[in-house]
């Protein structure tokens, strides 16, 4: 069996924009003290993975951390957000996404020098405190990929992606790749919703392929998993570990782990050698920043021996480094965009 990875925790702030957290201290020397800064609800899981990792590491003792959901799409309300929590919070560092609100928290930034910056962006690092960070999770959608490959028996499947963005494509053409590793006759349906969370745009979406023969699914967005459960077809998960969506119908997913990220942000601080840079090396499998999610050999209709044992040994390979999975970035070939 793939080793079982921990997931975290999802804990839901107020459905409306929101400040929480108790700004606990360790008592062993100065304890970081982290914001975070969100722009949808935490139940967005690419939101709730940096949030559990900042949960996890203040009950560790090592930050005390505050965090402030539901921002929105909007630069000027992401601005006056960021400027609240430095006037009230007085954070050490501020992680949070700036997908969408990009020029507010760039800006913002640069204002507060002294402040570091740790933010999801497709763009580079900005001296001297904007470090920047994303889910680098193609690997673990590639071993996806293999395993959908192997279990379709109409040989078509569904991608349901948020937009046609660099960090969304190089997940589907990854698991698309995976795929067609082990299935070279693999025919790709793959949609984009064009929004980061609309669980029922993904479904629709995902009903539309099934009509058009897709019978195994690939949920880069929220709401994949449920349309396909609803007609007992199987489906992989992305970002958190979905099994508990559809118990009988997620085969696996692909998991960002944003601990290692974290503590390399937090322990860079508190040593006084913070900087500006890309902190996506902490995302990869070899860093322990991505996994896949143990295989539910309990499955509808199970997985076969050999293509677990093909899986199994395709992890090792790039856990260790013998096997680079292709970062591919272009829009799929056909792919909808609704």
């Amino acid at each position: 069996m793939l080793k079982l990875v921990s997931v975290f925790s999802l804990f839901v702030c107020a459905t409306t924009l929101v400040a929480c957290g108790d700004g606990s201290n360790s008592g062993d020397g100065r304890v970081i003290k982290v914001s975070g800064a969100y722009a949808t609800q935490i139940q967005e899981p690419w939101n709730s993975v940096v949030h559990g990792a900042l949960l996890e590491a203040e009950a560790d003792g090592e930050i005390s951390y505050n965090w402030t959901a539901g921002i929105g799409y909007d630069n000027g309300a992401m601005d006056a957000a960021l400027r609240r929590i430095i006037a009230t919070q007085h954070p050490d560092v501020i992680f949070g996404d700036a997908f969408g609100n990009e020029a507010a928290a760039r800006r913002v930034a640069a204002e507060n020098p002294t402040i570091a910056f740790a933010m999801g962006s497709a763009n580079s690092e900005t001296a001297p405190n904007f470090s920047v960070f994303d889910n680098w999770i193609h690997e673990p959608s590639y071993l996806c990929g293999m395993l959908a490959g192997g279990l379709t028996k109409s040989n078509k499947i569904g991608v349901v992606g948020g937009y046609p963005v660099a960090e969304v494509n190089r997940l589907v053409n990854a698991f698309i790749a995976g795929a067609r590793s082990v299935n070279p006759e693999v025919q790709p349906f793959v949609t984009y919703i064009s929004s980061w969370y609309d669980p029922v745009a993904a479904g629709q979406a995902t009903n539309s392929q099934l009509s058009a023969g897709a019978d195994v699914f690939f949920g880069e967005r929220d709401g994949v998993i449920q349309a396909a459960a609803s007609q007992k077809l199987l489906s992989f998960g992305n970002i958190i570990d979905q099994q508990s969506v559809a118990p009988t119908e997620v085969v696996s997913s692909s998991v960002w782990q944003m601990r290692p990220t974290v503590d390399e942000v937090v322990g860079a601080v508190r040593a006084g050698t913070y900087t500006a840079r890309n902190l996506a090396p902490f995302s990869m499998m070899e860093a322990g920043g991505a996994a896949l999610a143990q295989n539910n050999t309990g499955a509808s209709g199970g997985i076969p021996v050999g293509l677990h044992a093909l899986v199994v040994a395709k992890r090792k390979a790039i856990e260790e480094g013998a096997y680079v999975v292709e970062i591919d970035e272009s829009v799929p070939p056909g792919a909808v965009v609704q």
